[in-house]
């Protein structure tokens, strides 16, 4: 069994508790088990911009924490993914940069040494459990859905660091989609940005972002919308009603996490996923797959 202290990050335990929900409820059934981080703190992202150097030494403590654990990291959101895979790369490959962070880090009792890996759950799924496990759990395949995919930005740029799919040409969530029974349909645009990290200071460019995907999205046939990443969730569920009043227009287009579906194929109830915290709700999927709560 495959084993991670699981990184939830500021937004999650705050705002999108479904994601955490429906992870800690599939992924033991996967063989996936999940240790609690002790006394994490921010992983640093929303200060890059303000100070790199700050934002380096929130990441370097998560990293000496798991380190003092024994135990690899694995994140639910895209975006303290990239931050502590991006500042562990920094760490090891920009000289004096460790033994800078150290001598603060000494200061707490930790030291970064570089020995434990930083894993999304896109990752743990198909790197340790597989397409072929996650189909042998599928008890009820979810065919004659159709859904389209939205990856998001940090989880797969810049590519050649990453190396994880193609941002201009996204697979690997339509690969573990497929592997539900569901269909997932193409559309263009699909690496189009969510809009999430300018809504701060540009809302109304934000919430176009937001209208802009989600009206390509109503032309195709899919009845709802996947994503790995807390962000990109918030902006596409939670604020797609003021990106509607924006433009004008209705589009009613539930957004799911990947483990909430994953978990609605594995026979799991719904509202053991966390489903009814959606903003917009999801009965009339529910309803085609005869789902109950």
């Amino acid at each position: 069994m495959a084993k991670y202290l699981l990184y939830l990050g500021c937004l999650i335990p705050y705002r999108e508790l479904g994601y955490e929900i429906s992870a800690r409820r599939v992924l033991p059934e996967l063989s996936v088990e999940l240790a609690e981080m002790p006394d994490f703190n921010c992983c640093g992202f929303p200060i890059e911009s303000i100070s790199h150097e700050a934002m380096l030494l929130l990441a370097a403590r998560n990293l000496a924490i798991a380190e003092q654990e024994g135990t690899d990291i694995m994140t639910l959101c895209n975006g303290c993914f990239s931050t502590l895979f991006h500042a562990k790369h920094e760490l090891e490959e920009r000289p004096g940069l460790k033994e800078w962070v150290n001598e603060k880090l000494a200061e707490l009792d930790l030291e970064f040494k570089g020995s434990v890996e930083v894993k999304h759950v896109v990752h743990v799924l198909l790197e340790d459990v597989g397409l072929d496990k996650i189909r042998s759990k599928v008890s009820r395949p979810l065919e004659g859905l159709v859904v389209a995919q939205h990856t998001g930005c940090h989880l797969v740029r810049p590519k050649d660091l990453m190396k994880l799919d193609d941002p201009d040409n996204p697979k690997v969530l339509k690969d573990l989609i497929r592997a539900t029974g569901a269909k997932c349909v193409d559309y263009p645009d699909e690496g189009q940005c969510c809009g999430g990290p300018i809504v701060g200071i540009d809302s109304k460019q934000a919430l176009g972002l937001v209208a802009d995907k989600l009206g390509r999205i109503a032309e195709t046939e899919a009845k709802a919308l996947v994503t790995v990443c807390p962000d990109c969730h918030f902006m596409y569920d939670f604020n797609q009603p003021m990106a509607e009043r924006q433009v004008g227009r209705k589009f009613g287009i539930p957004v799911l996490y990947y483990t909430q579906l994953l978990g609605l194929a594995m026979g799991i109830k719904p509202d053991e996923l966390g489903l009814g915290m959606l903003r917009v709700k999801a009965d009339k999927l529910l309803e085609q797959l005869d789902l109950g709560k």
